[in-house]
């Protein structure tokens, strides 16, 4: 049986009869670069604090960030999406649980948390051992000119350590970008599940997976060369940053 090849499929209309299918891949990319920016983001603000909160000498802190990066990390994300869609919804009370029900992108609410929470324990991981890395003087002299725990981590050690650990940082963006292809498990429409959908209504399945594959590998590449940018411009003389 031969395969009959149609580029142009993606300028044919969709069954909606109003966008075409090209139209729906870029409607999945934006749903893609949406979930994913503002998973990442969450993924950001929680992975430096937990980060933090392991290096504290309190070692109730530093065990309870453990225990919040071990959680996470160690549960599949498929496990996690239909956790935070199907459970706990029920969970909480019959009210509560409604609204999020009821939510219009409860699919885009729920991708986006479950991602922020997963991937924020792999960025603690590495914020955590970005201050590791650090020479142990810092915090003492930050401390020695006044500054407190909190203000020594805010100015010193946090910034220092982000230039550190922008290499991995990068690695854990573009896997955000391509872990918010599971979210088309609980309906939401981003590039695969819309990659899918094409395949599904014109049986064009190689071209709708290769156009998806190489949009894929265009933001990606953006991302690292963006990311590369940001690395030589942050890095300073005397730490693993500098070139």
């Amino acid at each position: 049986m031969n395969y009959n090849w149609n580029w142009r499929i993606f300028g044919e209309l969709s069954p909606d009869g109003v966008h075409t299918y090209w139209d729906t891949l870029l409607s999945g990319l934006a749903w893609t670069l949406a979930t994913s920016l503002a998973g990442w983001g969450m993924a950001l603000a929680l992975g430096f604090a937990v980060g933090a909160l392991r290096t504290l000498p309190a070692r109730w802190l530093a065990l309870v960030g453990t225990a919040y990066v071990e959680l996470f990390r160690n549960v599949p994300l498929l496990v996690q999406m239909f956790l935070w869609f199907f459970v706990v919804p029920e969970l909480l009370p019959a009210a509560a649980g409604a609204w999020l029900k009821a939510l219009p992108n409860a699919p885009f609410v729920t991708a986006v948390v479950c991602l922020g929470f997963f991937t924020s324990a792999r960025v603690a991981v590495q914020v955590t051992a970005g201050i590791q890395a650090l020479a142990g003087g810092q915090r003492l002299a930050a401390l020695a000119l006044g500054l407190d725990l909190p203000q020594t981590y805010r100015f010193v050690l946090l910034p220092l350590a982000l230039r550190i650990i922008l290499p991995p940082l990068t690695s854990e963006f573009l896997n955000i970008i391509k872990n918010s292809s599971v979210a088309l498990t609980i309906g939401l429409m981003e590039l695969t599940a819309s990659a899918r959908a094409i395949q599904e209504f014109s049986f064009q399945v190689f071209e709708a997976f290769s156009a998806a594959t190489l949009i894929y590998v265009l933001v990606n590449l953006a991302v690292i060369t963006a990311m590369r940018l940001l690395e030589r411009r942050l890095a300073l003389p005397g730490t693993l940053g500098a070139r």
